[in-house]
């Protein structure tokens, strides 16, 4: 044995490293909702104690998780807190710490049913969970996946494979080049992870087939081109900067008669299919072919972890396909065939203990009240001057604008250095805008208006300079 391997046993024994770990992570969760949003000035430029050579011997657990704690801890962004609202970031159910605990230190590899019988299994159980849940064909299967930019990318690959089979070109074999031409069909607000799926499959962006959209950033079903067997149709459940949905009612039946493959990013609003008073927004998703959604979103389990649900799977297998002699295939399920990836982690144990323990209510209730969060923030922005909310506040997005693009960035710098709550900027019809998304749990009518009155001091100060 070496003096490395009796070290790290040691330390392994001791379980000092741990419990200090341990004890680090509930001090940190006890004071999260009454911290700072964003990291203070001082917390930053105390990053510069990371700026150190590679030390030359082996270190100590204890000094090494002080010095993450000391000066990683307040360098944080408190996204699992009640009041950041950037980016459609979610926060963590208690529930999904507490298991993503125990997963780490399982630290399972799911790649085949061999490498980890927990982690098929789990796998297995939650795809019928979210096929019920979102009301989806029996044939539907899904691949866990980091997020949606990757699970957008797993869906039209099968696309691709499924559209080119038809046409009797094998693309796995064969490649692109040569290949008949398929045509993508998209809104001109579909999200930008939707132009990096098509980059990286090779179709181009410039050969988009580019369908307006309305003032909320929904698709025109009526301007859609004629579509037929060649067509690879792209929707959206959940505008980034509106959160509209597109009227898949209306869409998708037509165009899965005309042979399209249809597929829809849904990374936040696909949630709502899963709801009582929400669900119009999705009515008529279950006759698209693939949907991506996360799970690190709306339904707030850690990151990362993403979905990708599609209903043909041959499909999805054949798209993302991988053999080799050393591979150990079961008559359970092996997850690396749903995937692109080989390696990745167990994240199925935190988005299993999410639903196990919100159930068909919790998840309702989950997701209906981030909604009405959105309303109340709406409705006390709008009794402020300066202040004008420009979309239909249909999900878990509200887009305001002040008077100016320049009065828009300076209120919402003043906001951002306050560090009551945290929003990003954003542009719709080419002017700036604030961007405001409800993603946590934790939101309660109390964060919604503390954040309020810090729009309130910004808009004071801004015009008042």
């Amino acid at each position: 044995m070496t003096g490395l391997q009796q070290k790290m046993f040691q330390e392994l024994e001791s379980q000092k490293g741990l419990k200090l770990a341990h004890n680090h992570a509930l001090s940190y969760v006890k004071q999260i909702f009454d911290r700072n949003v964003y990291p203070s000035e001082s917390a930053l430029k105390n990053l510069a104690r990371f700026n150190e050579d590679l030390p030359r011997e082996t270190g100590n657990p204890e000094t090494i998780l002080d010095l993450l704690n000391t000066y990683g801890g307040p360098a944080t962004v408190a996204t699992s807190g009640s009041r950041y609202f950037g980016f459609v970031t979610g926060s963590t159910l208690p529930i999904t710490l507490a298991s993503k605990s125990l997963s780490t230190v399982w630290d399972q590899a799911p790649a085949m049913h061999v490498t980890s019988p927990i982690g098929s299994k789990l796998e297995t159980v939650v795809e019928d969970w979210l096929r019920k849940l979102f009301q989806l064909p029996e044939s539907t299967v899904a691949g866990f996946v980091s997020g949606t930019s990757l699970a957008n990318f797993c869906g039209l690959a099968a696309a691709r494979f499924h559209q080119l089979s038809k046409l009797g070109w094998n693309v796995n074999e064969k490649g692109l080049n040569g290949s008949p031409r398929l045509r993508v069909v998209a809104g001109r607000q579909c999200h930008s992870t939707i132009l990096k799926a098509i980059s990286l499959l090779g179709f181009g962006v410039d050969h988009i087939e580019w369908v307006p959209t309305d003032d909320q950033g929904r698709i025109i079903a009526s301007e859609i081109p004629q579509l037929d067997e060649t067509s690879i149709l792209i929707l959206q459940a959940g505008n980034v900067n509106t959160g509209s949905f597109d009227d898949f009612n209306t869409i998708c039946k037509s165009a899965q008669e005309k042979g399209a493959w249809i597929h829809i990013d849904g990374a936040f609003g696909l949630w709502a299919q899963a709801t009582t008073n929400l669900s119009h927004l999705t009515k008529g998703m279950e006759h698209a072919d693939s949907w991506a959604v996360d799970a690190h979103k709306t339904l707030n389990t850690p990151y990362d972890s993403g979905i990708v649900l599609c209903k043909n799977p041959e499909a999805l297998k054949s798209a993302l396909h991988m053999t080799g002699s050393y591979i150990i295939t079961s008559p359970q399920r092996d997850g690396m065939f749903y995937t692109p990836e080989m390696s990745r982690r167990s994240r199925i144990i935190e988005l299993w203990a999410a639903l196990r323990y919100l159930g068909k209510a919790g998840v309702d209730q989950l997701v209906e009240t981030m909604h009405h969060r959105a309303i109340q923030f709406k409705e006390e922005l709008q009794q402020i001057a300066g202040f004008r909310v420009l979309n239909e506040v249909v999900f878990n997005q509200v887009l305001v604008r002040c008077d100016t693009d320049e009065i828009t960035e300076k209120v919402m710098a003043h906001i951002q250095d306050q560090r009551e709550c945290w929003v990003g900027g954003s542009a719709w019809e080419n002017k700036k805008t604030i961007r405001i998304s409800i993603c946590s749990w934790a939101t309660t009518s109390a964060d919604v208006s503390r954040s309020v009155a810090s729009f309130r001091k910004a808009i004071t100060a801004v015009t008042h300079e």
